[in-house]
């Protein structure tokens, strides 16, 4: 019983976190060109670093929840024992993905930014005259 709730436990959350990785790198890149002033090319090595950040983070936190909680004996607490752990994961990546949100806004407000922002010119920007 202990195997297999363990082997649907990684299976589901990395499951889970790939497809919440995917879809944030998809849909990030118009928030991260948007936040660095139209600068394609910094957004997708930002996105890029962040999908890896992401994963590293989250694979990290899914195998080292398994070793902690009640050992399951029953389909009763398998079930139980799943939904702690994978919930717990899903928590983690929404707040992950709340933090790293609010840390990109609090960058693109900032001083430095906008030193960055007028020290180098953007895709967008067409320098021919």
């Amino acid at each position: 019983m202990v195997v297999a709730t363990y082997a649907i436990y990684v299976s589901l959350s990395l499951a889970i976190t790939i497809w919440v990785g995917r879809t944030l790198h998809r849909n990030g890149r118009v928030f991260l060109v948007e936040n660095f002033s139209g600068n394609g090319e910094l957004a997708d090595s930002v996105n890029h670093l962040l999908l890896v950040g992401f994963y590293l983070v989250n694979f990290g936190f899914v195998t080292l929840a398994l070793e902690y909680g009640v050992k399951p004996t029953d389909l009763v607490s398998a079930v139980e024992s799943l939904s702690t752990k994978v919930g717990l994961a899903i928590v983690v990546l929404g707040a992950m993905h709340f933090f790293n949100m609010y840390a990109l806004t609090r960058f693109r407000h900032s001083k430095l930014f906008h030193v960055m922002d007028r020290s180098e010119p953007t895709a967008a920007v067409s320098t021919k005259a």
